[in-house]
């Protein structure tokens, strides 16, 4: 059995589509999500999905307290779904090409420091691109510089929204995402 936790920041909903792929599984069990805003609509999520949750602070990533949480549940592979802080350099060595994250534009475009949600879709429709989609790659030290394991395109009309592109990517995001990791766990 393999057993994985998420990352989250904010609403949740590809954290509840990775929890529903695996809910039925006999390979694969999600143990915990793990929470940097107490805000986040995930919370409610896992509390509804019956996947425990924590809560975490800066400090707490940073001195070493979450990682060692993460080691005393047997984490096999950590899934970065809308999380948005760095990961520290130690967690990329506890758990090298396992932390897998997902960015919602074609990397090496409109990726690094800053480029997360509306602001790469933004970011997007002001470049004039022709075409968005999803990354999904491993993390390394740096923002969406690891390698990358599957993406997915859509096409960007001329008039389209930053919302527009929002909605098209994550249509892409709840139907690869899960699948993506199944097959990289289940090859």
């Amino acid at each position: 059995m393999k057993n994985l936790v998420i990352f989250a920041s904010g609403s949740g909903s590809n954290a509840e589509k990775i929890i529903a792929h695996f809910q039925d599984s006999t390979q694969v069990q999600i143990s915990h999500i793990f929470c940097n805003n107490p805000e986040a609509g995930v919370i409610a999520r896992a509390e509804r999905l019956g996947v425990p949750c924590s809560i975490f602070s800066r400090e707490e990533y940073k001195n070493g307290t979450i990682l060692r949480k993460i080691q005393s549940l047997q984490t096999d592979y950590i899934i970065l779904a809308g999380f948005l802080w760095l990961i520290p350099a130690e967690f990329v060595q506890a758990y090298p090409q396992r932390i897998i994250n997902l960015h919602p534009a074609l990397l090496p475009k409109f990726g690094g420091k800053g480029m997360y949600g509306h602001f790469v879709h933004e970011a997007v429709v002001a470049a004039g691109e022709k075409e968005s989609g999803i990354t999904i790659h491993y993390v390394n030290e740096h923002y969406d510089e690891g390698a990358i394991i599957f993406q997915s395109s859509f096409a960007v009309e001329p008039s389209d929204t930053a919302e527009d592109v929002a909605r098209k990517g994550q249509v892409l995001e709840h139907r690869d995402f899960p699948r993506v990791i199944d097959n990289l766990l289940n090859p």
